[in-house]
């Protein structure tokens, strides 16, 4: 990859070789690693065992987890928050594996739609839940630095499986909930 990338400086008429840049190959392959380490990263092991027994059959929501991914067609960054609801059927995940499922798949070259399915789809099974919703809004640089250059514009993506999906005051009530409804 270090190769790859003092190539790349060459390409666009840098000098891998002067002061400030010597350095930047293997900066950018910790980079890489560390922006994409969700290649590296298991979604049913981040569960394992931090799936509990409750007397609960409400919705619970975890909103404004924030997120960083990389667009796979520019390979330049997108981020912003990502809002999950489920309804349970006795069975909760512990609070801080939703942030790390959401992490596992932003850290990866990734296309926000696919994003969100693959949230949702992550939670819904394992306890099998009544419904899961999940909403992201996210700013592109690959719109924003380049292209269009429309400095303001945000992607917002959800997918509602099960009751989210079926019953809309149920997806009215998380819609609400996370402060979309109406907006």
């Amino acid at each position: 990859m270090e190769e790859a990338i003092r190539k790349i400086l060459m390409e666009i008429g840098e000098d891998p070789n002067r002061e400030g840049l010597v350095d930047t190959p293997r900066r950018v392959k910790k980079s890489f690693e560390h922006l994409l380490k969700g290649y590296t990263m298991n979604p049913e092991q981040i569960i394992g065992s931090a799936i509990f027994h409750e007397n609960c059959n409400n919705m619970i929501i975890v909103k404004d987890i924030e997120l960083y991914s990389m667009c796979e067609h520019h390979m330049l960054p997108f981020y912003g928050k990502c809002h999950i609801g489920y309804i349970s059927h006795n069975k909760v995940y512990g609070v801080s594996k939703l942030a790390r499922l959401v992490d596992c798949f932003a850290r990866r070259l990734q296309v926000q739609e696919r994003l969100t399915q693959q949230i949702a789809q992550s939670i819904l099974t394992p306890i099998e839940a009544e419904g899961v919703g999940v909403v992201i809004e996210a700013k592109h640089l690959c719109m924003m630095m380049r292209g269009i250059e429309k400095q303001n514009s945000k992607m917002i993506t959800s997918a509602m499986l099960g009751s989210f999906r079926d019953e809309i005051a149920t997806r009215n009530e998380f819609l609400r909930l996370i402060g979309l409804e109406n907006r």
